[in-house]
């Protein structure tokens, strides 16, 4: 028999919003591990907030929300709030309940700073490394290391020319529209010259030759061989030396003890690159650039080894790290402005990878 449509509501709901989440939903253990996590950081959240005053939204609240938005892409804060105002399953993971309100977006940037000055996106990081070491997840011997570009949230027509002391080029005789017309073809722009007025932080820059110039920052991550977790990061200006540069800076900070080996790619086949790691008691298993004037800095002692063959193919798998920053992840081109902005949105998602990849590993 055909049932028959319902023309009112409900004026009641008596099913807890916990009976309404599968018993084997993802972000069931998800949420068990953030919400630990989230334990351990209280303190750095008292740290940052005042004593006195009209309380605020609570921090744990924030974090969970922006874990939310980075794992299932919503593209900014607003549409954020508009699916925690009516999806259940975000109100069950941030800890709200069914009738409580939703803060307005404002809330996100009047706490950005604060939660930028306290480092909480660093803390949560390490926690969540630490996190997989409970696990037996994270490696001690052989790492890889590999930096990707992140396109700055600005547009190649603020890249201009750098004012003089005295403003010279400035000149607000006439003021221009919203999105002016600009011709700079044929005018050789460079970052000693230029910058973008939008985020003067950014450089302008291409990782090959294939590829056109963008503004961007250029995020580093380094990942042990074992599981594939990102256990370290560094987000800088996108220069020609920079991902060399953060490879040596987080090789002094490797776990473990004894020697160790850095997979990377040609990119990092420098003579200076190659003999920092030697010092460090790192050995450099870097890709061989014979192109490269005066021949590779990798001689036969390090490549004729099988581990050389083994880090080759397996440094590989930080492209996926790289892939899911930018298809899942907010990374391929950020929303903020400033390294310190960008540096804190690359970690925090970093963090949401390493959950992501321990809550899968333990699965198996």
């Amino acid at each position: 028999m055909r049932g028959k449509t319902k023309t009112q509501d409900w004026l009641f709901s008596y099913v807890p919003i916990e009976e309404r989440i599968a018993i084997s939903h993802p972000l069931r253990a998800i949420k068990e591990r953030v919400d630990a996590i989230l334990r351990r950081m209280s303190p750095d959240f008292d740290r940052i907030y005042s004593d006195t005053g009209r309380p605020s939204i609570p921090p744990e609240y924030l974090l969970k929300s922006l874990l939310l938005q980075v794992l299932y892409t919503i593209r900014s804060e607003r549409l954020l709030l508009e699916q925690l105002d009516y999806n259940l399953l975000y109100r069950w993971f941030v800890g709200l309940g069914a009738d409580d309100p939703i803060w307005e977006e404002t809330v996100f940037s009047k706490n950005r700073q604060r939660l930028l000055d306290g480092d909480i996106a660093d803390r949560f990081f390490i926690e969540v490394i630490t996190e997989a070491e409970r696990e037996g997840l994270v490696s001690t011997d052989h790492f890889t290391v590999d930096g990707t570009v992140v396109q700055a949230w600005a547009s190649l027509k603020s890249f201009q020319k750098k004012e003089d002391d005295k403003g010279a080029n400035k000149d607000d005789s006439d003021p221009k529209p919203r999105n002016p017309e600009i011709n700079f073809h044929g005018e050789k722009r460079c970052n000693d010259t230029h910058e973008s007025k939008t985020d003067p932080e950014s450089r302008l820059y291409r990782k090959s030759q294939n590829q056109g110039a963008e503004l961007s920052y250029l995020g580093h991550v380094t990942m042990e061989n074992r599981n594939g977790l990102a256990i370290d990061h560094r987000l800088t200006q996108a220069t020609g030396t920079a991902e060399r540069e953060a490879a040596i800076e987080m090789a002094m900070g490797l776990p473990g003890k004894g020697r160790k080996t850095l997979g990377a790619d040609k990119g990092y086949d420098t003579k200076d690159c190659v003999e920092s790691l030697k010092l460090l008691n790192v050995t450099p298993h870097v890709a061989q650039n014979k192109k490269r004037r005066g021949g590779s800095a990798i001689d036969g002692r390090t490549s004729r080894h099988s581990g050389y063959e083994v880090s080759q193919r397996v440094r590989k798998r930080v492209e996926e790290i790289f892939g899911w920053l930018k298809t899942v992840g907010p990374m391929r081109q950020t929303h903020f402005r400033g390294q310190a902005r960008v540096a804190w949105m690359f970690a925090f998602s970093l963090g949401v990878y390493n959950l992501v990849r321990i809550n899968n590993l333990c699965a198996r």
